[in-house]
This record gives structure tokens, sequence and C-alpha cells, in this order.
């Protein structure tokens, strides 16, 4: 959760998680089946918030192994995919095995990673031959009223959740991809009188304000849109859809080199890994996979294991 006195917007979802799985987008089908492809394959999504990209993929017969490090977030894709395994973890230290997914996708969360150490443990958990996914809805706001509508949400000062966001220099300078392929897909979302008033209020950059000036900006969004005089009707809300994919490098092998700071090294070799038994299936959502953490207050590197 946040810290009212120094929120980070990364963490600012989980107080409203019912707003963001309501009032966001989902993704269109297309979109995902040319990022993980139309075959079913082993699937772990980064940053899978509510469940709306893992809707899509389990529906399309992908076995998903979703992770997100907010639990309130996790609590809402569980009850609705109660047969997804799901369990917290980050980006930069992911809570599995090397070289057990076909794909790792990021459905709007790469923004948020520190890069250098999430693509390490995406390199580290592909096998050989497999791919990054990563997947961005953004409004077009090309459209002058939905430009009006983008300047009242605003966006979040240092990161980008919509707009101008493209990770290819960040996978190309990593070393550990192919070279970037990218698409894009129009889609719209019906929004109401409700929806978007969740819309605004799942925003990073309104979540992490104080009370009042959510609820501020929440009259403004609402005076917004009954300016327009579409009541219950609803409108069709443009987005675009932007995709890329990469593999990762055959040559380029990361393993653990059983440093407790989390460090890899890469190693060039031309043998399959190892392969590993991936994790078993959990269908109850009251357990999740334990997470592995250190205590800061004793000041040392033991480590603890939280069942939450």
């Amino acid at each position: 959760m946040t810290d009212p006195a120094n929120p980070d917007p990364a963490r600012s979802f989980g107080g409203v998680a019912d707003s963001y799985d309501r009032g966001r987008p989902s993704y269109p089908v297309d979109a995902v089946k040319w990022l993980v492809g139309e075959e079913p394959c082993s699937v772990l999504e980064l940053g899978a918030g509510t469940g709306k990209l893992t809707e899509v993929l389990v529906g399309l017969g992908h076995d998903v192994f979703a992770t997100d490090p907010d639990d309130a977030m996790l609590d809402i894709l569980s009850e609705k995919l109660p047969d997804v395994r799901a369990t917290s973890g980050t980006a930069e230290q992911i809570p599995i095995g090397d070289s057990l997914y076909d794909v790792v996708v990021v459905g709007q969360a790469f923004h948020w990673f520190d890069h250098a150490k999430a693509l390490a443990e995406i390199g580290r958990v592909l096998r050989t031959d497999g791919r990054l996914a990563v997947v961005q809805n953004e409004r077009d706001e090309r459209i002058p009223w939905v430009r009006k509508l983008g300047k009242l949400i605003g966006k979040q000062t240092g990161r980008t959740e919509e707009g101008g966001f493209d990770p290819t220099s960040i996978l190309d300078d990593s070393g550990l991809f192919s070279a970037v392929e990218a698409q894009a897909f129009r889609h719209w979302q019906v929004v109401d009188r409700h929806s978007i008033q969740d819309l605004v209020q799942s925003r990073s950059n309104v979540a992490t304000l104080e009370p009042e000036a959510q609820e501020q900006k929440r009259r403004e969004v609402l005076a917004f849109y009954d300016g327009y005089g579409r009541g219950m009707d609803g409108m069709q809300l443009p987005y675009n859809c932007h995709a890329w994919r990469a593999q990762v490098l055959p040559h380029a092998h990361l393993v653990s080199t059983g440093s407790t700071t989390g460090r890899h090294e890469v190693v060039e070799t031309d043998e399959e890994p190892e392969p590993k038994v991936p994790l078993a299936k959990r269908t109850d959502t009251a357990v999740r996979l334990p997470r592995v953490i250190t205590d800061p207050e004793n000041g040392d590197d033991d480590l603890l294991i939280d069942f939450r």
C-alpha cells in the first residue's frame, strides 16, 4: 500500500482496485494473439493487476501464472479467475525458477519497472527462444473531446501510463533480446456516467492525491461527461493498443550467481538449459505462493517467508 506521507505512484493502485477493475479498458483479442500466439503456451504475466489482460489470455487457452506486487489487485483477479495461479511478486525479483515460461507478458506496467533488474529476471525465467511481450493502451487524443478528457485526468509526473510510451530503446540497449517488433490495434471502451468516474479514480496521479483533491477531480470529469449530454447511454472512448514483442537471445542464458543481491550473469552457451519442474497449479484463491523477503529491521540478510 502507499504511504500517505510519501506516496509511490507505482504502488498506489491497491486502494482503488475496485475502480481500476470497473474503469480500465481491456485489450483487443487480435493484439494478444499477435503478442503471444494462437497456440496455447505457458505465460508469466507481470503486473497483472485485476486481470484485465489475464482474462483475454485465458480465453485464448494459454496457461497463465499471474503476479503483481499488490495483494488487493490480485484478490480481484483471483475472484474473477479462480483457476489462474496468482501470487504477489515484482518484476525485479520474480518468484519462480529458471527457464520455465514460453512468454513473459506485461500489460500497462512496464514503465513502472527498474528495467535493468527486471529484464535480467525476465531473461532468467524465459525458456530458450522465449518471448517478451509488452502491451499498452493509450487513449486516442487526436480526437478533440478525448484530448480534453486527457487534460482533465492528467498524467503522472516523471512516468507515463499513457502517451508516448515505447520500450524499444530499453529492450535494444539491454542486449538480451532480438530486434523489437511493433504493431498497433484500435479498439473502443464503452464508458458511462459511473465508469468514467472509476476511470479517473484509478489513475495513479489521482490516487496519490489527498481525498479532497481526488473528489474535486472526480467532479470535474463528471461535469465534463454530463456536458456532452450522454447520460446513461454512454460514449465510445477510443484507444490505440500498442504492442511490442522480442525474443530472448538464444546465446544469452541468464543464471543466478547465488548472490543475496539478486544479481545475475550472462553465460554464453549453445546448450539447452536444464528443464525445471513447473510450479504446481493452485486453484484455492485463499492460498498464495509464499513470498521470500528480507528482514530490514534486523539489518541482516535473514530470509522470512510471507504466506499472505
